[in-house]
């Protein structure tokens, strides 16, 4: 103890006692913390009741890995697809970058031929990086196209070290390294991907190799980046859960214990359980200045941490969008559903159909005499989205009216009221349904149909 340094820490202004060194731990077996994840038992958190402080960095930023992860999980999109939505991103995320890099796949012709393209634009942001197994095959890839950065695969868990890899963890460690070092040696800065840190033995792997990598970054004065992948969405925000699910824990071991700057972490969430866009905001609260999404959350299995998400929650949590142009989530929406062909769950908050649709008549009622009654915020201006109203039996006059202006964003001099001929005939094509027995309200295309029915019928043009 008293050889222990005591140092001031610039963030907190108190004075810290520097933390002892933590060792690999060799185990011979594997630890696959038999009691938290009991494979024929749902998985347990549990708690300890270790706090650890929030420690929000001054700057936080949005990574994207629609390329990579979000890929892993559909189609491929074509090289076009992909260059257009870069160019999106760099709208997306403003002047100050907030979307700072996409990560994209190095194997096939296509997403090589895309890579080229993205930097082609010569975007400040985002950055484009890459990601690698940890293989020296694989590293010839990042090499041959001159990335300046890439992400490689570094599995930390026992189930990954000793079931996947066959390896022992001083194996695993080693062998890890000699491709970090490679990387270095050429000049090109590694994001080390800490793949299922979650189940993974934080004191006697991660942060024993996470020392190892910082120093390497001191040795070759070349950043190195810490992704903490919560792989199997078991991640915890929970003040005073155990690790390995801690979250809070994770991020202030690898920040504490390990000696990692903030700006070099990163959490990338997935949603097995509902969690990925919680865990990613606590991750930004306890010292992670990245977070790690795919655009809609479309990836592996229930997917990553939904990128439009973590835009709003940044604007929460700092009171300001900085820049970044919300409108440009809405037009990747459409651009997915029609030019790409994949079609957003309609109840998918900021980009589904109906987020902002109000279905109760009770609500409808409410929304139209205040949208703020009802709506998040002014859905109209951050994401070209004005409030709707369905269309049920309780609807009424103003209701259809106000749903037709809402919907085809009719100018001022075109909107319909009450009044209106066009308003009074799909108003008694709707009591007709639901004197026929319907219980349900209408859906968006049933109005549609009618309405174009009906300016057919009366010569009237919406557009």
């Amino acid at each position: 103890m008293e050889n222990r340094k005591v140092y001031l820490d610039n963030h907190t202004n108190l004075l810290q006692l520097e933390e002892h060194m933590y060792p690999l731990v060799d185990v011979k077996t594997p630890n696959v913390f038999r009691n938290l994840f009991h494979y024929d038992e749902i998985p347990k958190i549990a708690f300890n009741d270790r706090i650890v402080p929030h420690c929000m960095p001054d700057e936080i930023w949005i990574t994207d890995t629609t390329f990579r992860d979000g890929q892993q999980s559909r189609a491929p999109y074509s090289t076009e697809q992909i260059v257009t939505l870069y160019d999106y991103f760099h709208r997306l995320g403003g002047p100050k970058g907030k979307i700072r890099q996409c990560e994209f796949f190095l194997y096939s012709k296509k997403d090589r031929d895309a890579v080229y393209k993205c930097m082609e634009r010569d975007y400040k942001f985002p950055e484009v990086t890459s990601w690698i197994r940890a293989s020296k095959k694989d590293f010839q890839l990042v090499k041959e196209i001159g990335m300046k950065e890439t992400g490689i695969l570094v599995s930390c868990s026992d189930y990954h070290i000793f079931y996947k890899l066959k390896m022992t963890r001083r194996e695993a460690m080693e062998h890890y390294l000699s491709i970090v070092r490679e990387c270095l040696e050429t000049g090109i800065s590694p994001r080390c991907h800490l793949e299922d840190i979650t189940r993974s033995d934080i004191y006697g792997f991660v942060i024993p190799f996470c020392l190892e990598l910082m120093k390497l970054m001191d040795e070759y004065k070349i950043p190195v980046k810490i992704r903490a992948c919560d792989t199997m969405g078991y991640g915890v925000n929970y003040p005073g859960a155990v690790i390995p699910r801690s979250i809070p824990g994770i991020i202030y071991g690898l920040r504490v214990h390990a000696g990692v700057p903030s700006e070099l972490i990163e959490f990338h969430g997935h949603n097995d359980f509902y969690k990925a866009v919680s865990n990613s905001s606590t991750a930004w609260l306890y010292g992670a200045c990245g977070v790690n999404c795919s655009l809609f959350g479309i990836g592996e299995r229930t997917g990553n941490t939904p990128l439009e998400a973590m835009v709003f929650e940044y604007a929460q949590l700092r009171g300001t969008l900085d820049g970044m142009d919300t409108t440009v989530i809405t037009e990747m929406a459409d651009y997915y559903e029609k030019e790409i062909g994949y079609r957003v769950p309609s109840r998918t908050p900021f980009v589904g159909k109906n987020f902002n649709v109000t279905r109760a008549g009770i609500h409808a009622d409410g929304l139209l005499k205040n949208e703020e009654i009802y709506n998040v915020f002014d859905t109209d201006k951050f994401l070209n989205r004005p409030p709707l109203v369905a269309i049920s039996n309780t609807s009424g006059l103003a209701g259809i009216a106000h749903w037709i202006n809402t919907y085809f964003k009719l100018p001022d001099d075109k909107k319909v009221d009450k009044n209106s001929e066009l308003v009074n005939a799909v108003k008694d094509w709707v009591d007709e349904q639901y004197e026929e027995g319907r219980v349900t309200v209408l859906t968006d295309d049933e109005l549609i149909a009618v309405i174009d029915q009906n300016c057919k019928r009366l010569g009237i043009d919406l557009i």
